[in-house]
């Protein structure tokens, strides 16, 4: 038959849309045609192709070759076409059966010698392929992170020829070998001295899922306390952890199976740019908020990002999504992560500070904190305020409650959320707000004049109730009372 289909897959974001790989064998001078959008690697694979074919034993169609990959209007990129193209090539003419290729989907970059090499982005094309009912075939190298996907059929090879005696019925092909979770271990809070107060808004924020920033002066212990934050945050629910393992299989980085489940914890410098935190370029990559899905942004020295840099979170903090636009393509990435913020008072980083004084004036101070625009400051839930730590003997002998400790409470608050909305006390939308965050008639006065004083908007009332909710699930209380209102009013100070 001079006329063979393949499916495989593109990848389109964290989407892998289908691709129908049709492969036309007809008279005429030999050529390799390639149509439907092929980016550079694609139109290379020609030489790939042939040069496989013929190294594993294979003839090569001295004749008219015309691939065609569909749908024509999807850009086409990297080697995940290679294989599909070969077996296209071979079921044309007639060396390998053309039965059996509608149940199955193929994906993968081949040597010159016909060894299979890892692609990006082989979790979604799992994910879509066990959506539709297919199988997937992949190379080995990445057998490991398509062995996630529960219930999808994968089988792995090590080279084309393999797969050609697959189809052949003349050996089987291996699945995947299954994964062990394990728990990354993260730096433990029992390290940090004193610091209650920053210690409490952590396992508040960690519990509601809420962002979080701290400022304080130099060696107060900001950055020691954010990168606490993961050891105390339970491990991921099976679809997030999907979700994220598949935002790092199609990113440059890739993802790392010793990492499944556990909440990524991502720490991009100050230099950063805005499309590096998130995402775009050329290839719409993913960017540091979605590499960030399911667990934290850190931002050290906030105040030492670009403002403009800055800004381009205030959509993402809200929508929980990015969509990037180019000329040719559209990508969407999940970005659901909590931001947790550190930074200094001022541009010497001691205003404030009762043991040393403050160098800067007050119009220096006023320009380093608008570095900060007041809408992202309006989105962040917890503003705590870090004071320095006197060294005393006393001090360096006492220990803190370890995350272990903390960890189980906030599992605890997080599982009760869970059950009665269904999301964090963080995503609650405004109809759910007012049900599960309703006060009293005292809290109701007590709050409106909080809010008058403090200069309060609209979303900054909701987000301190959302906080006061999450502190009254802490104390296992059924409702919001005045306790738990007036601490998250003083958290938001």
């Amino acid at each position: 038959m001079p006329l063979a289909r393949v499916y495989t897959r593109a990848i389109a974001g964290v989407d892998a849309p289908q691709v129908s790989v049709e492969v036309d064998i007809s008279g005429g001078l030999p050529a390799f045609n390639l149509v439907g959008l092929p980016e550079t690697a694609v139109r290379e694979s020609r030489d790939r192709v042939r040069a496989a074919i013929l190294n594993a034993g294979f003839e090569f169609p001295q004749r008219r070759i015309t691939v065609s990959l569909a749908p024509a209007d999807l850009p086409k990129e990297g080697g995940r076409f290679d294989l599909p193209i070969a077996l296209g090539v071979l079921a044309a003419s007639s060396q390998v059966p053309n039965e059996g290729f509608d149940a199955t989907e193929f994906s993968g970059e081949l040597s010159l010698g016909g060894a299979l090499r890892a692609v990006p982005g082989a979790l979604p094309c799992v994910i879509a392929a066990a959506t539709c009912g297919r199988a997937v075939v992949l190379p080995r190298a990445v057998g490991e992170e398509a062995a996630l996907v529960e219930g999808a059929d994968v089988r792995v090879a090590d080279c084309l020829l393999d797969v050609v005696r697959w189809l052949r019925a003349l050996e089987s092909l291996d699945a995947p070998s299954e994964i062990a979770v394990g728990r990354q271990h993260f730096p433990d809070l029992r390290d940090v001295r004193g610091q209650h107060g920053a210690r409490r808004a952590l396992e508040i924020a960690a519990a509601g899922g809420h962002n979080l920033l701290f400022c304080g002066p130099p060696g107060s212990g900001k950055s020691m306390l954010a990168s606490r934050l993961p050891g105390i945050l339970p491990t991921l629910t099976q679809d997030r952890a999907l979700e994220s393992a598949a935002i790092h299989s199609v990113s440059t980085l890739g993802f790392d199976v010793s990492q499944w489940r556990q909440p990524p914890f991502r720490h991009p410098h100050h230099t950063v740019s805005g499309v590096a935190l998130v995402g775009g370029g050329a290839l719409a990559q993913p960017g540091e908020a979605s590499l960030a899905h399911g667990g934290v942004l850190f931002l050290d020295e906030l105040a030492e990002f670009p403002r403009a840099v800055l800004d381009v979170l205030r959509e993402p903090l809200e929508t929980r999504e990015i969509h990037i636009s180019r000329a040719r393509r559209r990508a969407r990435y999940p970005a659901s992560f909590q931001l947790i913020a550190a930074m200094n008072p001022c541009p010497c980083g001691y205003f404030g500070d009762t043991a040393r004084a403050c160098r800067c004036s007050a119009e220096q101070i006023q320009r380093y904190q608008s570095r900060v625009s007041g809408p992202l400051l309006d989105r962040i839930d917890l503003h705590i305020t870090v004071p320095p730590v006197e060294y005393t003997s006393q001090q360096r002998e006492l220990l803190g409650e370890s995350s272990a400790a903390v960890g189980a409470r906030v599992q605890a608050a997080r599982e009760h959320q869970m059950a009665r909305q269904d999301c964090l006390n963080a995503d609650l939308n405004v109809s759910e707000l007012h049900a599960r965050c309703a006060l009293c008639a005292e809290g109701e006065q007590f709050f409106a004049g909080a809010a008058s004083q403090l200069k309060l908007s609209m979303r900054a009332c909701h987000r301190v109730l959302k906080v006061a909710r999450t502190i009254a699930d802490l104390g296992g209380e059924a409702a919001v009372g005045l306790g738990s209102l007036s601490e998250a009013i003083g958290l938001r100070r």
